[in-house]
């Protein structure tokens, strides 16, 4: 089948390589000349574990192109995508549709006979309805079917999320769409993927309470820390023992500094507006936004006991920037929050994170950008893992210790074991152990 693939962010990079992987032909298009230049000369605007491979297999072999005009594959789809941002609009939270509005504008003049229209964007619950009055004011005799298809991918794992993934959602009860859509994800067959048909709303709902519910997840376990340490328990015993049971599963229950990144935080927010526009207020994830903020804010406060409540003239190294490993995403970081906080109490910062010190410099002020690790730890006065990055997972630490200030290390992915640090001889603080 002929795809159309409007947006080459995370969403519509690994779903045009992968659709093409699956034996499709596929087009992604790109209003940045820049992006689509990079991407036609074999460089990918994003870092993905396997991604860059993928692309280029699939670009070899004719079944994936990139362009800025969108007529041509436009015209010749079978479904046109759209996997365009849905940022938060500054001042109220709501998403900000502007570009899945101006995509679909640009959709339904091109379209020609049955096309598929299909929003792979996390939208708001009613946005396949605009979009549908979208193409009815542009072109009335467009034969169209208004598709919701959410994302449900992992930065880090998001080829594996497609190819694997737990469902596929499919929000549409127009069956010559259903036909079209079971056609284009007929290889996870072969893996007996549930694949759910459900009516546009409902689909476009699924999104936003999955995401709300993972974030609850999170925010959950981390307070549980916060009553684990003020108790003397281990958070991550008591992780694992709730995790155990099948009602509740092991995943999203690792303490840390909050949750961030492209979807969650923004996800939340959208969630909540909506449902207090709709007059059914969700609570829970008001709360859950609420406490995800002070949590960042919060783990400053944590590296500043660690420095006996004196940051001032002190370097503090940070080790990992971006909101999670395996990505380049800054998005809503945790960094972004601690590094100004423990600066306006007078520290210097120096950090190192493997692919997200580009954007971070766009995004942190007044920072010592490092090369290493070990160049992070040299002089510093407390050392702080932020993001649980592989190679921070295995760290010299007898050289840590040596080529430090004070052995303080502040652990905010618990990935040390506390005794094991003590015997090593530094001061050593986690979030949710003794």
């Amino acid at each position: 089948m002929k795809v159309a693939m409007i947006g080459t962010g995370y969403v519509g990079l690994v779903s045009g390589a992968c659709f093409a992987d699956f034996g499709h032909t596929v087009t992604c298009i790109d209003k940045d000349a820049g992006k689509i230049e990079q991407l036609k000369a074999g460089g990918i605007p994003i870092y993905e574990p396997g991604l860059e491979l993928l692309v280029a297999q699939n670009v070899k072999a004719g079944r994936l192109s990139f362009a800025t005009d969108s007529r041509d594959a436009v015209r010749e789809a079978d479904a046109v995508f759209i996997a365009v941002g849905t940022p938060s609009r500054r001042g109220d939270g709501y998403a900000d549709l502007s570009y899945v509005h101006a995509a679909a504008e640009e959709v339904a003049g091109m379209v020609e006979g049955f096309t598929l229209i299909v929003t792979k964007s996390t939208v708001p619950v009613g946005t396949g309805d605009e979009i549908e009055a979208i193409v009815r004011r542009i072109n009335p005799a467009a034969d169209v079917a208004v598709v919701s298809n959410p994302e449900f991918l992992r930065e880090g794992a998001a080829i594996e999320d497609f190819k694997r993934p737990d469902r596929v959602v499919v929000g549409t009860e127009d069956p010559r769409a259903q036909a079209v859509m079971r056609e284009l994800y007929r290889p996870l067959y072969l893996n007996e993927t549930p694949i759910q048909f459900t009516n546009r709303r409902t689909s476009e709902l699924i999104k936003y309470a999955a995401n709300g519910f993972l974030a609850m997840k999170i925010t959950f376990i981390n307070e549980m820390a916060d009553l684990c340490e003020a108790v003397g328990a281990d958070v991550q015993q008591v992780a694992r023992g709730i995790g155990l049971d099948n009602r509740i599963g092991g995943k999203f229950l690792h303490a840390g500094p909050g949750y961030g990144g492209s979807c969650f935080p923004k996800d939340t927010v959208a969630l909540v507006r909506t449902a207090r526009d709709a007059g059914a207020p969700v609570e829970l994830i008001e709360t859950t936004v609420k406490v995800n903020d002070e949590r960042k804010r919060a783990m400053a406060r944590k590296v500043l006991k660690a420095l006996d409540g004196n940051a001032k003239g002190k370097t503090v190294g940070i080790l990992g920037l971006t909101f999670k490993p395996n990505t380049d995403d800054m998005r809503e970081a945790p960094s972004l929050a601690i590094v100004p906080a423990l600066q306006d109490r007078g520290a210097r910062i120096q950090a190192f994170d493997p692919e997200g010190m580009e954007e971070a410099r766009h995004l942190l002020a007044g920072v010592d950008f490092k090369d290493s690790p070990y160049a992070v730890a040299e002089g510093a006065d407390v050392l702080v893992i932020v993001t649980e990055w592989d190679q921070f997972r295995a760290l010299d630490l007898d050289r840590i210790k040596l080529i430090m200030n004070r052995p303080v290390l502040v652990d905010l992915r618990n990935i040390y074991k506390p005794d094991d640090m003590r015997a090593r001889g530094f001061t050593y603080f986690s979030v949710g152990r003794a």
